[in-house]
């Protein structure tokens, strides 16, 4: 039988998951079955259950590593003796910097979040929102120090966020400009239109 290739410092869990997150973002998890994970990873569908319960665990898994990566940025950024609009400026580097080199797994705990079950479901909605006030704050700060224009901190992190959600199309365009020339265009327009000149 066949076995799952693993590259050095890499379990076989960590290559499932990672042909999960390309599945689920090309079929949608609904669609996408063990069977067809199976054959991405190349092994028998009955062998994936010797490292994995169920497509719902990867799900979780997917969506909660990707949660508390986000969460433990924003921990060491607000611990930071910067101003409010550098923080903004990490953070969305990090945004942009996930959503190029993680592609698969941000774009899968964006959308299809919807599908875990609860009290999952209710965790990861919860982590999402404490996020985005988080986030919020930071620009509110800013706004209250004169650093940022008087706007709506909740308002700005949905602009922004959902920017970088459209990352997307760079992935899937054919002439694109590098990963480099795009974050640095995305905080010219995002983070340098929120500074009060």
């Amino acid at each position: 039988m066949a076995r799952i290739k693993t590259e050095k410092n890499v379990s076989r869990k960590e290559v499932i998951v990672t042909k999960a997150a390309a599945l689920f973002r090309e079929k949608g998890f609904k669609a996408a079955s063990m069977r067809d994970l199976a054959e991405a990873v190349g092994v028998e569908a009955a062998s994936l259950y010797n490292h994995i319960k169920s497509k719902t665990e990867l799900l979780h898994e997917l969506c909660f590593s990707v949660a508390n990566r986000f969460m433990h940025y924003i921990d060491e950024v607000e611990a930071e003796k910067i101003t409010a609009i550098e923080k903004i400026e990490k953070l969305m580097r990090f945004h942009i910097d996930e959503m190029v080199h993680h592609y698969e797994e941000v774009y899968v705990s964006d959308r299809e979040w919807k599908h875990l079950a609860d009290p999952y479901l209710s965790n990861y909605q919860n982590q999402r929102r404490i996020y985005r006030k988080r986030f919020a704050s930071i620009i509110e700060a800013g706004i209250r120090n004169k650093e940022i224009k008087k706007i709506d901190a909740p308002t700005a992190v949905l602009i922004m966020l959902h920017a970088v959600s459209g990352i997307e199309s760079w992935h899937r365009s054919k002439q694109r400009i590098s990963a480099e020339e795009l974050e640095e265009n995305m905080i010219t327009i995002l983070v340098g239109g929120l500074t009060n000149k």
